[in-house]
């Protein structure tokens, strides 16, 4: 088991939640450490409240910087805060090419865009946090179409409904920003608890 594994074991471990869907609760389902048997106490409104800040930062691969620059993006826009930070963070395109299936990671998914492997409206783009805006199309770019990752990922896709794959072209459409209850999270996710964690 890869250093990076067992990180994400212990993340997940650490929070009691599947976070990615990977199983890795499957053999130890108590936190980490001498003491995670015991289990833990009584969380206090702010542990849950960093707890749910955690578990975003993690989920999408954030680093402290990026979730709270996304949240003040998020409290500037109309309607609700907590709508509109997983609105964002579901733009990003490390996250776009995650959902559409082309990368079995969040993680990897940032790799493909850092190596410019997509491309989005005919551009390359190298920046995992670039926003696609609803119309979009970000496609894996023609000489990165063979590599083995991007075609077993996409053979399991099961892309959300505000995205439009097209498997065999490798692209995808970025129909509209998508709610809370129209993304696919394997835990439950709580950003109105990142909402009121930032704004104390």
């Amino acid at each position: 088991m890869t250093k990076k594994i067992a990180a994400k074991r212990r993340i997940s471990r650490r929070y009691g939640v599947d976070l990615w869907g990977r199983g890795d609760l499957a053999v130890r389902n108590y936190p980490p450490g001498q003491h995670g048997p015991r289990g833990k106490g009584k969380q206090s409104d702010y542990g849950k409240q960093l707890t749910a800040k955690q578990m975003f930062k993690f989920y999408y691969n954030l680093s402290e910087k990026g979730l709270r620059r996304a949240y003040a993006e998020a409290i500037r826009a109309r309607g609700d805060s907590s709508e509109n930070l997983v609105g964002l963070l579901e733009r990003r395109l490390s996250a776009v090419i995650f959902r559409s299936g082309f990368a079995p990671s969040i993680f990897s998914a940032c790799q493909l865009v850092s190596h410019k492997h997509i491309k989005v409206n005919g551009q390359t783009v190298n920046v995992g946090s670039y926003l696609v805006k609803a119309g979009d199309v970000v496609e894996v770019r023609e000489k990165s179409r063979q590599i083995v990752l991007i075609q077993e990922s996409a053979q399991k896709s099961q892309a959300p409904d505000y995205l439009e794959v097209n498997p065999g072209a490798l692209s995808v459409k970025f129909v509209r920003v998508p709610k809370l209850s129209d993304i696919p999270y394997a835990a439950q996710m709580e950003p109105h608890l990142v909402v009121e964690f930032y704004s104390r």
